[in-house]
């Protein structure tokens, strides 16, 4: 089958097998930073936009984003080095396989919501899984993003 899509501001037309998902649709294009976790939408590693919305690409079918606008990491960067610049800062960027999923959906969630309470942020992020820290790095990296500490 064949899409039309814009890909972090480029548009692309491919013919595709209709099973195919997002996720080896958007590797196959070069996207490089979305990961393969869990293949289950459990992790939130494989975390793209469609629409500026956040989605779990291993459990979207690229014929879903036909016609529409599809962003990665690589399509954000300048936003996502800013909030990189507080992950290393807390030191929550230990093996790193998480954090573009990770960044991509707090720069959906700021986005969304751009003042939000750290009951927001939580809820928000609940899918995004990191094995290597216990989040309480993350926790502060975010608090510092959105500048919650300040209102404390």
């Amino acid at each position: 089958m064949k899409i039309q899509l814009t890909l972090n501001g480029k548009k692309i037309e491919a013919d595709i097998d209709p099973n195919m998902m997002l996720l080896d649709f958007v590797r196959q294009q070069g996207m490089k930073s979305v990961k393969r976790g869990c293949d289950t939408g459990n992790c939130g590693l494989c975390t793209v936009w469609i629409d500026e919305k956040p989605v779990l690409s291993c459990s979207t079918l690229a014929a879903r984003a036909n016609g529409r606008k599809v962003t990665t990491l690589e399509g954000v960067q300048e936003e996502a080095e800013q909030f990189s610049r507080y992950l290393a800062m807390e030191g929550a960027d230990q093996c790193g396989f998480c954090s573009p999923g990770f960044i991509m959906a707090v720069l959906a969630l700021k986005r969304e919501i751009p003042n939000p309470t750290m009951d927001e942020i939580k809820e928000y992020l609940a899918g995004n899984l990191c094995r290597c820290t216990g989040y309480q790095s993350q926790y502060r990296a975010l608090e510092k993003y959105f500048g919650l500490e300040e209102n404390a």
